[in-house]
């Protein structure tokens, strides 16, 4: 049996500040609206990851980004869609963060980040950053 869902391959950028991450909630009227995650979105065509999520990040935050690292990769199954998800740890970045797009955009304590209702495909990264001491 083949599955006909489409998948969906996907960046989003780990902002970490004064022991806190940057976290955007999904707009209504999209896949999980109302749940948080971490910033970015879709991977155009011929598109590498890195210059997917520098645009993606420029696009939703308005912000340059000028390092980042690879920090976690999954796929993530949803009744509709698979989606290939790519998380970087953004190390530095120029400009100040705002949510272009209209979503609601927020700084989280590490010590809040259970209590977030979070998209379910973000919990693996909330896991690994609640592991790791540095970033």
């Amino acid at each position: 049996m083949t599955d006909s869902k489409k998948t969906i391959r996907v960046v989003a950028g780990v902002l970490h500040k004064d022991g806190r991450y940057l976290i955007a909630q999904r707009l209504s009227g999209t896949l999980g609206a109302g749940a948080w995650e971490f910033p970015g979105g879709k991977i155009e065509p011929d598109e590498t990851e890195y210059a997917a999520l520098v645009r993606e990040l420029n696009e939703e935050l308005g912000i340059e980004t000028l390092a980042a690292q690879p920090l976690l990769s999954l796929t993530h199954e949803y009744p509709e869609r698979f989606v290939a998800l790519s998380f970087f740890a953004v190390t530095a970045w120029r400009g100040a963060v705002n949510g272009r797009e209209g979503q609601a955009i927020r700084w989280c304590p590490r010590d809040e980040m259970l209590s977030v209702d979070w998209l379910p495909a973000n919990l693996a990264v909330v896991d690994r950053l609640l592991v790791v001491s540095k970033y």
